[in-house]
């Protein structure tokens, strides 16, 4: 399986779902960074290794591969992988074998491979720098994650996991998020996507007092001064932003934003359908049905 989304996007927390709801959720999740390891070193930090099989191999390592044994690991940034090391990774995903450096025998390991990229691995291919045989070898089932800015409807969801998960890590519990605050981060376009909006939390939750409302004023400098809004409805040309409510049903939302963003890339253009269509992402059929359907004229 193959995860692709710009850095910070949740890739790795998507792996985590996957994992949870697999049979294999009792076993070990084991995260691996092929970008953050010396490429003199991968070989050994992967397939592992047998003691004096190089210089400084003082004793028998596992590498990550049978540490995750029976369970799923999660090769991160797989696009840094080094080139020499592609066509052992390749046979290992293809075989479930590999050979620890030092070893005469191949050793059979049972896990399963999630890997993901913030990298065009079709252009690294045609570039030479990423194997073809590889990349069509985890290509079989390839997910893209969209951005955070592309998915604002999770947000509230997200916020509360982590307002749940630095509570329990900071022993701050009962922390709650006021509705205006929460409207600010709905509403910020997260360059960093999700791993951004995680450590603003943390930072939220580190200055605030146990059982507090989390307010405009706990949010950093740049959410606050990001703020450019206008309620629904009222979208003239030029504003890119709107405020919708919160609490009110997800659909009824989804419909108060998806309305103003076709009414602005109508007015944006001039009521030209097919740049309109290109401005929000849609195909011209694709945006005359949803014109059908909220009943724009």
């Amino acid at each position: 399986m193959l995860l692709e989304g710009e850095t910070g996007v949740g890739k790795e927390l998507f792996a985590q779902a996957l994992h949870r709801s697999s049979h294999r959720a009792d076993r070990v999740f084991l995260p691996f960074n092929c970008g953050t390891v010396p490429r003199e070193l991968f070989d050994s930090q992967l397939f592992g290794h047998r003691r004096g099989s190089f210089t400084g191999a003082h004793e028998d390592a596992p590498g990550v591969i049978r540490s995750a044994s029976g369970g799923t690991l999660f090769l991160d940034e797989i696009g840094e992988t080094a080139i020499e090391t592609q066509p052992k990774l390749l046979r290992f995903l293809e075989s479930g074998e590999i050979l620890p450096l030092g070893d005469s025998k191949p050793q059979f390991v049972d896990v399963r491979v999630v890997a993901a990229t913030n990298a065009k691995l079709d252009q690294m291919v045609a570039d030479g720098r990423f194997r073809e045989d590889l990349f069509y070898r985890l290509n079989v089932i390839r997910i893209h994650i969209p951005p955070l800015r592309d998915r604002r409807e999770e947000i509230p969801a997200l916020v509360d996991h982590f307002l749940e998960k630095f509570g329990r890590e900071y022993d701050k519990p009962l922390l709650r998020i006021a509705d205006e605050t929460l409207e600010y981060l709905v509403l910020f376009r997260w360059p960093g996507n999700v791993r951004q909006l995680a450590n603003e939390i943390r930072r939220m939750v580190a200055f605030a007092e146990s059982g507090s409302v989390l307010m405009p004023a706990h949010l950093s400098d740049p959410i606050v001064a990001s703020r450019r809004t206008i309620p629904t409805g009222q979208v003239p040309r030029g504003f890119s932003e709107i405020i919708t409510r919160i609490d009110q049903p997800l659909s009824a939302a989804v419909e108060h934003v998806e309305r103003a963003a076709i009414q602005r890339a109508l007015s944006m253009t001039d009521g030209h359908l097919d740049e309109a269509a290109r401005m929000l992402g849609l195909s011209r059929k694709g945006l005359y049905l949803k014109r059908q359907r909220l009943n724009i004229g």
